[in-house]
């Protein structure tokens, strides 16, 4: 089956930026203590029911990965780009991390205890998600929890430089309200959400950020 031309343009745009990529954003968690918070609070609830593994799905380099790792979960990483999986492979030797699409996820039904998807989505369609929640949930074991990172808005952004480098990205802002209502109509039970506003950081150009947490009923 050919590759459709989101997945072709998002796998090409991060193969190019990899390098750069792990080297602008390995610390960028230590100073964002809601996303901390969030994380911490997935970890406790993946440990407590030890349903299974976790895949951050789209690790990119893999810092949360790592950082999930360090909070005792038992997680490996996936991601579309060939070149960021090398990335996160060197960094994180010790580590697992897969080559793969959120679209058609090569894991049996049921095998995880949590799925992480850390601003994994924002390049999906809006009409592509419903594949991907459905993805998600096939591949949860029942009680096993989901945590979700997106950016806010009702927007389609165009990238043609991002990391120092020239490239062709899409990048969807998504109404927190039909995000819920995405992973409801694919089984999945929202849980908690933080909506936070940008940081300094991320001012002027970021707007909120949302974190929900999720789970497939038992």
């Amino acid at each position: 089956m050919s590759e459709t031309p989101h997945l072709h343009a998002v796998r090409t745009a991060y193969d190019t930026v990899a390098v750069d990529y792990e080297r602008l954003l390995r610390d960028a968690l230590r100073a964002k203590p809601l996303d901390r918070a969030m994380l911490g609070a997935f970890a406790e609830a993946v440990r407590a029911d030890d349903a299974g593994p976790v895949a951050d799905l789209g690790c990119g380099p893999g810092r949360v990965t790592a950082h999930l790792h360090g909070l005792g979960v038992p997680v490996f990483g996936i991601d579309l780009s060939s070149e960021m999986v090398a990335v996160a492979r060197r960094t994180f030797p010790g580590l697992r991390f897969d080559e793969g699409s959120m679209t058609a996820l090569d894991l049996e039904d049921g095998v995880l205890g949590g799925i992480v998807s850390w601003y994994s989505i924002v390049h999906t369609p809006p009409e592509v998600l419903p594949t991907v929640f459905a993805e998600f949930h096939r591949v949860l074991a029942p009680g096993g929890h989901l945590l979700i990172a997106f950016k806010v808005g009702n927007q389609l952004r165009h990238l043609e430089k991002a990391y120092g480098h020239a490239l062709s990205l899409d990048v969807y802002w998504m109404p927190p309200e039909e995000i819920a209502e995405l992973l409801s109509a694919a089984g999945l039970v929202v849980d908690a959400r933080l909506i936070r506003e940008p940081d300094d950081q991320e001012r002027p150009t970021q707007g909120r950020q949302a974190y929900f947490l999720a789970r497939r009923p038992g």
